[in-house]
């Protein structure tokens, strides 16, 4: 059975699609980018800003449907500047403690409203 997930405290989709699709014990979770989803404004003042906000987004999608970071098996970053990746992976990381999600990081020519980075990722319970 499919659930579509959708919260306040993550910043409303900005095309056709949902933040997040629940089927069965998986969780779908858009590609989110660093827009505040209280201002409606994007977080770009550094890259380590800006991965924060993402990193929040997700969490809040998440939190919605009844899951936690503890939960993701797949993420995928895509990043403009591959340079950025460093202090990209230092804040993505904080927020697991063991068993790491699989994962790839993709270079991009562009990202949506010109952001920096974009993370999806996939949760199971």
């Amino acid at each position: 059975m499919k659930r579509i997930i959708n919260t306040m405290n993550a910043p409303r989709p900005i095309g056709p699609y949902s933040q997040a699709i629940e089927v069965d014990n998986l969780l779908f979770v858009s590609g989110q980018i660093a827009l505040n989803p209280q201002t409606n404004q994007l977080i770009i003042d550094s890259i380590s800003g800006e991965t924060k906000m993402v990193m929040t987004n997700i969490v809040a999608i998440l939190s919605e449907a009844g899951y936690t970071t503890a939960d993701i098996i797949k993420t995928t970053i895509f990043l403009v500047n591959m340079s950025d990746f460093e202090q990209v992976n230092e804040i993505y990381s904080a927020y697991f403690k063991a068993d790491f999600p699989a994962r790839e990081t993709v270079a991009v020519a562009g990202l949506p409203r010109n952001v920096n980075v974009e993370i999806s990722v996939i949760a199971s319970k």
